[in-house]
């Protein structure tokens, strides 16, 4: 007799997986009448899951013979993941209103998106990745298209997905190429061939394929070319979602690969990840210096911090690990309070996007100016926020590693891309003003206080996010 998989490990997804079936056919049934109903229950159904099925009934351990992993690395980046859809979703209720945007379908693909976001974290082997990764990546590029009375959105939700298939083709190509040349799918014995065999030249090529694939989801360069379109064309509320969650699922996932498969040709990818960390700070520093809209100036912000992340994981250490997840962490509080402020630029006539529409902000809505602030010295990697404390971890990791040069380049970048984040301060603090802003929604309010309050009060409390992030390098290593 066959006996079943213990599926305590994976409750969270089978929860959440449920879940998205139910609510689907509540729309479905129900139609744009309860798009309202559904959106809050999309946010009650991610919160039971971090509150109630996370702590509780998911247990760590294997399950899925072996392809589903639950660790404390994959606990932690998920709670993260969670965290982020979860307000990704509330970001979204007053410009729901105001845009004609109150789909019943969008709060369910996002559910749906996040499933799959934690099926990559888990995955503990290249198939099981890689359906965790399409599922994610699906519903992706249709929300990014999902205002269709929008050229611009579906031009976004197009070239994402035309740029999206082609980085999957990548990705399974070198799959293909690894399994044919290690005979194996699962990350842990791909690393035991690896160590007793050696790497063979074709599995080499076969991983730098998986690592392109995996480049473009994290938008790092040379695979960034997306990134700034789908985030200007995109309506603001799933630029906000694609700019926080999907990033720390996809750096997490890029972190099991190369240290749970590849761990022991450490030297190989991390020539890989060196160019790909200089070439994503590079330009993240430089192309936004002449953005004009907010939106795609964050865009830039985005590549050139997924650039400073690769830092600490090219040191290929547990010290450079944990630099990544403290990382992640600031990326997606920094990220969420900016793209709160983001959809607070509204006027009766619509959203305004033109950096220069936030001209002396200071005196027509003065906490907001303070806060937008805050973050943009946190971006820069200015003391005491958290965003300076961040880079802190990956260049101390890189420069233990011997990687002094990456830790210097990484540093002369950061003083270049200040100046833009710097800009943003001197428009809403010196210019003359322009017509005030509509008043901020409540749950705008909320996201952009709890923002600020992780932004600027972690250098006073920043004992257990450092512990959990220990925890969570320690159980790869």
């Amino acid at each position: 007799m066959t006996q079943l998989p213990d599926l305590m490990p994976a409750l969270p997804e089978i929860f959440l997986a449920v879940g998205a079936l139910v609510l689907l056919m509540i729309g479905a049934f129900g139609g744009q009448r309860v798009s309202f109903l559904v959106t809050g229950m999309s946010m009650g159904l991610i919160a039971a899951t971090a509150l109630f099925v996370l702590p509780f009934g998911a247990k760590l351990g294997v399950t899925f013979g072996g392809a589903f992993i639950l660790d404390e690395f994959a606990y932690f980046m998920k709670l993260l993941v969670l965290i982020g859809s979860f307000f990704a979703i509330a970001m979204s209720w007053a410009f729901a209103k105001s845009q004609s945007f109150d789909k019943f379908e969008y709060p369910v693909l996002i559910v749906l998106a996040t499933l799959g976001m934690l099926l990559m974290l888990s995955a503990n082997g290249m198939i099981s990745l890689y359906l965790g990764l399409e599922l994610q990546s699906l519903a992706l590029y249709v929300i990014a298209a999902i205002n269709r009375e929008s050229v611009r959105s579906t031009e976004a939700g197009l070239k994402y997905f035309v740029l999206g298939s082609l980085s999957s083709g990548m990705l399974l190509y070198g799959m293909s190429l690894v399994y044919g040349f290690s005979g194996q799918i699962g990350f842990p014995q791909i690393a035991e061939v690896v160590s007793h065999e050696g790497a063979s030249l074709g599995l080499i090529i076969g991983m730098t394929f998986v690592l392109a694939g995996v480049a473009f989801k994290i938008s790092a360069v040379p695979f960034h070319m997306w990134t700034p379109d789908v985030y200007e064309g995109a309506p603001t509320p799933v630029t906000a979602f694609l700019a926080a969650a999907p990033k720390v699922a996809a750096m997490g996932m890029l972190v099991r690969i190369v240290i749970s498969g590849f761990e022991p040709i450490t030297s190989d990818w991390q020539q890989v990840l060196v160019f790909v960390a200089l070439a994503s700070m590079a330009l993240g520093s430089f192309a936004a210096i002449g953005q004009t809209n907010i939106k795609r100036l964050m865009a830039y912000s985005s590549i050139g911090h997924m650039g400073y992340a690769l830092v600490g994981l090219a040191a290929g250490t547990q010290i450079g690990v944990e630099g990544v997840v403290i990382y992640m962490t600031a990326y997606l509080a920094m990220t969420l309070g900016v793209f709160a402020c983001i959809l607070s630029m509204r006027r009766k006539n619509g959203m305004v996007e033109d950096i220069n529409e936030l001209a002396g902000l200071s005196q027509t809505n003065l906490p907001m100016a303070i806060l937008l602030a805050i973050f943009m010295w946190s971006l820069a990697g200015i003391p005491p926020f958290i965003g300076f404390f961040a880079k802190w971890f990956v260049f101390s990791a890189a420069v233990e590693a011997g990687l002094y040069p990456l830790a210097i380049i990484g540093v002369v970048m950061s003083v270049v891309g200040a100046y833009y984040y710097l800009r943003i301060i001197k428009v809403m603090f010196f210019d003359q003003p322009t017509e005030a802003f509509e008043t901020m929604p409540v749950e705008l309010k909320v996201v952009l206080g709890l923002s600020g309050i992780c932004v600027i009060f972690f250098a006073a409390m920043p004992g257990p996010i450092v512990q959990a992030a220990s925890a969570a390098a320690g159980a790869l290593f």
